[in-house]
């Protein structure tokens, strides 16, 4: 197969996570089919038992999920450590050293089986109070939780893996506001983002919603990018907020995970007894839950980057009407593909079913179409 760097390395990128998706559904599939959940459901209930007479059907929960989360965190770390460690270090991606990505690691972990104690929890607790209906109040619960965590990352979260501070380049730091300013997204500052730590890769966002948002650039972009094409990449970012991108994928992921907490309760209603569940509320049917409302996504994919895409496209419109700089526009995203190893044209399938961005050298083309 004749590749080049930037090609290869996405495929394997592709692999990897394809991989890691397969091993989960494996893991809860395994598990139900099997049997093995109940063996789960009987050893979280008598850890959980220890703990008094009154520990309660919550307690058992948590037992069982922080079970199920260290299950798949011991099969897919293999996955994980060829993606995030060795692959980054072959293509020279990376500056992290192996005790740093293993420290990330376990504070993703921890956060990640934290929010999923905190989730099943509250859904379970649902099924049991409505057996029938638990699917629509757990669909509302989990659009809260979803505009929580956007508007907590980036004060709450972000910190926990990377190094920020205001950005000190007072006139880079002006010219960033006021184009905020004049775009009407009103921001509670810039900061320097540390990716320098972890990766030579380059990156600008505008994190959080409401009252958390806030203007970041990465140190890797700040040490080899222009003042122009800072402003052109972070005009794209603000775009996103100005047209409501945000908050539009809020409620697409919302309906989704109501869409798959019905069929979620559909599945449980129909086949508790099948796989020996002691009722929908059973803590064991939770592989089933899963496998539900996870075919949901993954069935919506192909549409989710579609919507994205667009709204990609969009937001590249609106950076170059707000900042009359089709060049540095042109010179920022040849930068950053070369710099992050960026597909300039993948092949229709794997845009349809991995992209959520156009390609680069439909960016640059539009940009340039632009220009003339």
């Amino acid at each position: 197969m004749n590749e080049d760097k930037a090609t290869r390395y996405q495929r394997l990128k592709r692999q990897a996570s394809l991989s890691s998706l397969v091993w989960g559904v494996a893991l809860v599939g395994g598990l139900l089919w099997s049997g093995a959940s109940l063996t789960l459901r009987d050893v979280a209930e008598s850890l959980a038992a220890r703990a008094g007479p009154a520990s309660g059907p919550t307690l058992s929960t948590v037992v069982y999920v922080g079970l199920l989360c260290a299950l798949n965190e011991i099969g897919d770390l293999s996955i994980a450590l060829y993606s995030g460690f060795f692959l980054e270090r072959r293509y020279g991606l990376s500056n992290e050293r192996f005790g740093g990505w293993l420290r990330d690691q376990a504070k993703a972990f921890v956060i990640g089986l934290l929010i999923a104690c905190v989730s099943v929890s509250i859904v379970y607790w649902l099924i049991r109070v409505s057996p029938e209906r638990w699917w629509l109040p757990a669909g509302g619960v989990f659009a809260l939780l979803i505009m929580g965590l956007a508007n907590l990352a980036p004060v709450v979260l972000l910190p926990l893996f990377y190094r920020l501070k205001p950005l000190d380049r007072e006139s880079l730091r002006a010219r960033l506001l006021t184009l905020a300013d004049r775009a009407g997204a009103r921001v509670l500052g810039a900061y320097e983002w540390g990716l320098g730590d972890k990766t030579k890769k380059a990156n600008a966002a505008l994190a959080g919603i409401g009252a958390t948002r806030r203007i970041l650039v990465s140190d890797t972009m700040l040490a080899q990018y222009s003042d122009e094409e800072i402003e052109v990449v972070l005009a794209h970012e603000i775009a996103h907020h100005v047209h409501g991108d945000i908050w539009k994928g809020i409620v697409f992921e919302s309906a989704l995970i109501l869409g798959g907490f019905y069929l979620a309760a559909r599945a449980l209603g129909a086949l508790a007894g099948v796989v020996g569940l002691r009722g929908v509320d059973d803590i064991a049917g939770l592989p089933l839950l899963l496998l539900a409302a996870g075919a949901v996504s993954v069935a919506m994919v192909p549409v989710a980057h579609a919507m994205s895409r667009a709204y990609e496209r969009s937001a590249d419109r609106f950076a170059l009407d707000l900042t009359r700089n089709p060049g540095a526009f042109i010179s920022a995203m040849r930068r950053l593909a070369a710099q992050n190893l960026a597909e300039e044209q993948p092949s229709r399938l794997v845009q349809w079913l991995f992209y959520s961005h156009p390609p680069i050298r439909e960016r640059i083309a539009a940009a340039q179409s632009y220009k003339a």
